[in-house]
C-alpha cells in the first residue's frame, strides 16, 4: 500500500501541474467534463473512473468434539482507478488492506494433531501467521490496449481461466503478473494467449516467481509417502497459455486451452458446453470435459526428490454435466468427474480451484488419482426478492490414504453437503451483497483411527458468512 500511496500521489501532483498552472483553485465538482475529448492528458485521468470494494469475513470450523476448531473476524477495504482511453491506451491501478479484527490465534494448533487452521488462516497472510495488521497489497498496476472489441493488457491483474483464478473463497483473490491478450475480431471466435511471469495467491500479501508461487501452500507427500520437498526448490520462470472458444452452430460453444508452466508441467483441457431448448421455460443444457497432463522435462528439478511432479508422469481426467433450467427459475443438474489411475491430477492449490463439474466450495479433488466424483446442485434465483439460494450434494471417492502415490494430501474418500445462500440489497445499500455458506463434509474412507487424517478434513462443518459492498 506504500507503493500504492505513492503512486497516487505522485499522479495527483502531476495532475495539479498540468491543470492548475496560472489557474484559481476550482473544485473537481465545478470543472467542465467532456468525455469524448481523449486527445489531451488531462481527459485521459479524468475520464477514468475510481472504484471501491469493502468486505466482512466471518469463517469458523467446527471439528470432532475432541479436535481444535478454529474462527476468523476478517475486514478489508480497497480503492482503485482505470483511465478513460487514450488512443486505445488506458492504465488501471488498485491495491486492498486486511485487518484481523478478532480470530483464533494462528501460531496455536491442535494439541493431539499439531495441525492448525486450514480455512481461516486463509483470511489474512498464510507466510506469516502472527500478522494481524500489515496485510496490503498492490494487486493491479497494468497498462491496457483496446482495439475493437479486442484487447491487450500487460502487468499485475486479475485472471480468470480452468487453471489459474480468483478462487475467492477468501478476502481477496489469486492475481498474476504478466501479459494477457483477447482477440474477438472474427466471429464466433475468441483467442486469448497470456505469458505469466509472477504470481500473487490468495491468502498472501506479495507477489512471487512462478516456481517460489508453487511453494506456499502445504505441499503434502510425495509418491514415496514422506513429506513433499519441492517447497523452494522448483525451477520455472514463466506460465505459457492458450486458448481457443468456438461458439457453435446447434447452441454449444467448446474451448480448448494449453497450459504450459516452464520445466513443470503441461496441460490441456477442452470443454463443451450447450443446451437444448424444450419450450420457451424449459430447457436441457449439457457439457464434457478433457483434461490431459505431461511432466515437462525434470518436473521443475533435477533431483527427483525435490521435483513437483515425477519425470514422465501423466494424468487424465474427464466429466459430463446434464441438466434442466428455466423451469420457474430453477436449475437442476447432476455433474460426474473421474481422475483415472495414470497418475496424479495436479496444478497448484495457489493458483486457483479445480476446474471439474464436480467442484464444490471449501473442497478440492487436486493431488489425487484413481477418482471417482459425483453430485447433484439445483439454485433457484428470485430477482424480484433479490435472492439466489444454491442447495449441493456429493460424494467423492479417493484412493485410500495409504495409496500414497494416487492420494497426496491424506484425504479419506468424504460426501459434502452445501447450503448458499445470497442477498442483493436494493434502494440505499445498493452494492451491499451477503452470502451465508454452510458446508458439512462426512467420512466415507477408513482414517486408520488417525485424528490427523479427521482434523479440517471430514466429520467437521464450516460456517461462512459474507459481507460485500462495491461502489
Amino acid at each position: 500500500m506504500k507503493k500504492l500511496a505513492l503512486i497516487v500521489s505522485f499522479l495527483s501532483i502531476a495532475l495539479a501541474g498540468f491543470s492548475q498552472v496560472n489557474q484559481p483553485y476550482t473544485h473537481h465538482t465545478e470543472r467542465s467534463r467532456d468525455k469524448s475529448d481523449t486527445s489531451t492528458l488531462q481527459a485521459f485521468f479524468r475520464n477514468g473512473e475510481f472504484y471501491g470494494h469493502a468486505r466482512y469475513y466471518f469463517m469458523a470450523t467446527d471439528n470432532e468434539a475432541n479436535l481444535k476448531d478454529f474462527y476468523a473476524n476478517a475486514f478489508g477495504m480497497g480503492i482503485g482507478y482505470e483511465t478513460g482511453k487514450f488512443k486505445g491506451f488506458q492504465i488501471g491501478i488498485s491495491g486492498f488492506f486486511i485487518y484481523n479484527l478478532l480470530s483464533t490465534d494462528f501460531t496455536q494448533t491442535d494439541a493431539s494433531t499439531g495441525i492448525g487452521s486450514r480455512y481461516e488462516i486463509g483470511q489474512f497472510d498464510m507466510t506469516n501467521p502472527s500478522n494481524k495488521k500489515d496485510m496490503d497489497r498492490l494487486e493491479d498496476l497494468y497498462l491496457k490496449y483496446s482495439y475493437k472489441e479486442s484487447f491487450i493488457k500487460f502487468g499485475k491483474q486479475h485472471i480468470r481461466s480452468p487453471f489459474i483464478n480468483p478462487q475467492d473463497g477468501r478476502m481477496r483473490p489469486t492475481l498474476i503478473e504478466g501479459a494477457l491478450l483477447e482477440f474477438n475480431e472474427l466471429k464466433n471466435l475468441k483467442l486469448e494467449a497470456g505469458y505469466i511471469f509472477g504470481i500473487s495467491p490468495r491468502s498472501t500479501v506479495h507477489y512471487y516467481g512462478i516456481g517460489e508461487s508453487m511453494s506456499i501452500f502445504p505441499p503434502g507427500v510425495g509418491i514415496d509417502g514422506t513429506k513433499s520437498k519441492y517447497p523452494g526448490n522448483i525451477h520455472s520462470n514463466a506460465i505459457f497459455l492458450g486458448s481457443a472458444t468456438v461458439q457453435l452452430p446447434f447452441k454449444a460453444k467448446i474451448q480448448v486451452l494449453n497450459q504450459h508452466i516452464d520445466q513443470v508441467l503441461n496441460s490441456s483441457f477442452a470443454q463443451l458446453n450447450g443446451h437444448i431448448g424444450l419450450n420457451p421455460s424449459k430447457q436441457i443444457f449439457y457439457g464434457a470435459q478433457y483434461i490431459e497432463q505431461h511432466a515437462v522435462g525434470n518436473g521443475g528439478n533435477a533431483d527427483p526428490n525435490l521435483s513437483y511432479v515425477k519425470k514422465g508422469n501423466m494424468a487424465r481426467s474427464f466429466g459430463f454435466r446434464l441438466g434442466l433450467e428455466k423451469l420457474k427459475n430453477w436449475q437442476l443438474f447432476a455433474n460426474y468427474n473421474r481422475i483415472t489411475k495414470d497418475g496424479r491430477y495436479l496444478m497448484p492449490r495457489e493458483w486457483g480451484r479445480d476446474p471439474f463439474f464436480t467442484f464444490m466450495a471449501r473442497e478440492r479433488n487436486e493431488g489425487y488419482g484413481d477418482v471417482h466424483a459425483m453430485n447433484l446442485v439445483a439454485n433457484k434465483l428470485m430477482p424480484k426478492q433479490g435472492l439466489k439460494i444454491e442447495v449441493a450434494y456429493g460424494h467423492y471417492y479417493l484412493p485410500d490414504i495409504q495409496q500414497v502415490a494416487l492420494n497426496k494430501y491424506a484425504m479419506p474418500s468424504y460426501f459434502q453437503g452445501n447450503l448458499d445462500i445470497r442477498y442483493t440489497f436494493s434502494g440505499f445499500l445498493q452494492g451491499l451483497e451477503s452470502q451465508f455458506l454452510y458446508v458439512y463434509k462426512g467420512n466415507l474412507g477408513n482414517t486408520y483411527q488417525n485424528d490427523r487424517n479427521v482434523i479440517n478434513k471430514v466429520n467437521m462443518s464450516l460456517y461462512n458468512l459474507v459481507l460485500n459492498y462495491t461502489f
